[in-house]
């Protein structure tokens, strides 16, 4: 009992915020419902952001109705690597990610090999919505498939690395990147086995891990360390994710970047109820950034330039230990 009543104290003492919490003092005030399309289909946050000046993987083709299934293969047929997701989807939920052909064949990120019959199959069954948030008929984006940074040859199985930042009232407060593993199939997806790792925010570099419920400092596929990486562009990503407070109207969000090798920093998705696990990826709770912002706003001194915005989380947002 003692050892409870200790790591609660510990837990209030560091801030760390429970999803209940999360929900009523911040989704709920914060978050407009008229405003979740925004975030909720991919295929209007693309169009905000590329309004807006931001960078985005580039769509080759939106499948709305089930014979532009087929019709796809001509249209793709110069394309070796794309990506296939669900507009509508949720935690990475029937995302293809085609890296290759033979022949016919469509060759998955795992190595493996789909025919035409598997490929269609899936997209029909993205169409039905079985992917998708509340199981609703939906359609599907095809959109450039990102060569991640150099920087993460070392500590990615198979997959695309993602920062996650989240955003209090243009604030950016706190960042992770999640590492594909290959228990998470090479996906960017903690639920499914992918590593979280915190991210200082006045440096850009990485603290510590999270790979479920062990805190590590190697990647367990590779062996290489995640600790000590600067992320390249840090700045410029933390004034994008400022930027996508005015482009979402959403006052507490979560924003997804990924790094492209030749692109740099593009917007991959944005999420009006981000989860709580970048919390055990930074070792640090939210609450009290959360309340240095509240702080800003109760003095009228919130600022409506991003760059300022930025500015000030590079300066105010260390995370400790």
């Amino acid at each position: 009992m003692l050892g409870l009543f200790r790591t609660a104290r510990r837990l209030r003492e560091i801030g760390m915020m429970g999803i209940g919490q999360r929900n009523a003092d911040y989704v709920l005030l914060h978050n407009p419902r008229k405003f979740y399309p925004r975030v909720d289909d991919k295929v209007i946050t693309k169009r905000l952001a590329i309004e807006a000046g931001l960078p985005v993987p580039e769509l080759y083709a939106l499948v709305k109705e089930e014979h532009e299934i087929e019709e796809l293969h001509a249209v793709l047929k110069d394309r070796q690597q794309f990506v296939v997701k669900p507009a509508h989807g949720s935690g990475g939920d029937g995302i293809l990610v085609i890296t290759g052909r033979r022949g016919d064949k469509y060759r998955r990120s795992n190595g493996t090999l789909m025919s035409r019959g598997e490929f269609e199959h899936h997209l029909s069954n993205g169409l039905s919505g079985l992917f998708s948030l509340g199981g609703q008929p939906d359609h599907l984006l095809v959109e450039y498939c990102v060569q991640f940074d150099p920087i993460f040859d070392q500590v990615s199985f198979r997959g695309v690395p993602d920062i996650r930042i989240i955003v209090f009232l243009g604030y950016p407060v706190m960042a992770m990147i999640r590492l594909p593993t290959r228990m998470s199939d090479g996906k960017a997806n903690l639920h499914q086995g992918a590593i979280g790792v915190g991210i200082d925010i006045p440096t850009g570099k990485t603290k510590r891990g999270v790979w479920g419920t062990e805190i590590i400092r190697e990647h367990p596929d590779t062996e290489h360390s995640i600790v000590g990486l600067e992320i390249p562009r840090w700045n410029e990503l933390i004034g994008m994710a400022a930027r996508c407070y005015e482009l979402s109207g959403l006052g507490y969000v979560g924003v997804d970047f990924v790094l492209d090798r030749n692109l740099g920093p593009l917007i991959l998705e944005l999420n009006a109820r981000p989860g709580l696990s970048i919390q055990m990826a930074n070792g640090n709770g939210l609450l009290h950034r959360l309340k240095k912002v509240e702080a800003l706003r109760e003095a009228g001194a919130l600022s409506a330039d991003p760059a300022e915005r930025a500015e000030f989380s590079l300066r105010n947002f260390p995370t400790l230990g």
